[in-house]
């Protein structure tokens, strides 16, 4: 296929129900495995500060178990800077962090964070991971990004997904042309948040995203089709909308 689409599978929520009860099940890094056989190109985990779902030995797990590219979500501060720097996943991405949010509730303002977000970055590529920016589709911190040297953006399709008609045309518009400037000043440009079976496609078409990031809804479907079902289906509906 001509310009494939990557699909990275985000095991946070396979966490968060083992955490609703305690003990070991079901088990994250059990999860990435599957998501591999499946067809994942590659494993996303986000350490919150509270560790309410992925703990630090579960990133120590799928950094030494599964053999796929692991994407660390992480937000921009002192401490989650020295765990990654210990243990150089394949990527980092640096995220927003409210402790009363439930989960991401938009993108990580580059432009007005310039300090943090530049120091973390710098930190994070001397150690020899590619770091990303969890961003809005704005023009202004795609290009602070650049500036900053982040080699790789994650564009927030949350807005897009709670949207229905008129409205969410506009955001698959605006989420389009921040994919087109980004490739334009040299990034490479991912996106993810709130993606479904329903809402993948018009984004999976988008010929400048490199890889989508997708966990919430692919746990939740799980319960009815199985993890490895909902990922094939996912990975089949991608690679459609990109054909």
């Amino acid at each position: 296929m001509p310009n494939p689409l990557r699909l990275g599978v985000n095991v946070d929520h396979v966490a968060t129900i083992r955490n609703a009860r305690g003990g070991d099940h079901p088990d994250p890094v059990r999860a990435a495995r599957v998501a591999k056989e499946a067809g994942a190109d590659g494993i996303t985990a986000h350490l919150r500060e509270d560790r309410r779902h992925i703990r630090d030995d579960d990133m120590r797990r799928l950094k030494d178990e599964i053999a796929l590219p692991l994407n660390f979500e992480m937000a921009a501060t002192p401490e989650m800077v020295g765990i990654a720097r210990a243990l150089r996943p394949h990527a980092a991405c640096l995220v927003p962090e409210k402790r009363e949010e439930r989960t991401t509730e938009g993108g990580l303002d580059v432009v007005g964070n310039k300090g943090v977000v530049g120091d973390a970055i710098a930190a994070l590529a001397e150690a020899g991971i590619r770091v990303s920016l969890f961003i809005e589709a704005d023009p202004r911190q795609l290009d602070a990004a650049r500036e900053l040297g982040a080699p790789v953006v994650e564009l927030h399709t949350g807005t897009y997904c709670e949207h229905v008609g008129a409205a969410r045309e506009r955001e698959l518009a605006r989420i389009g042309a921040a994919a087109r400037h980004g490739t334009a000043i040299g990034l490479e440009v991912h996106a993810g948040h709130g993606l479904s079976f329903d809402t993948v496609g018009p984004i999976a078409a988008i010929p400048e995203i490199a890889e989508l990031n997708i966990g919430h809804f692919l746990v939740g479907e799980a319960v009815f089709l199985g993890l490895a079902a909902a990922i094939r289906e996912m990975r089949r509906r991608m690679d459609n909308a990109r054909r």
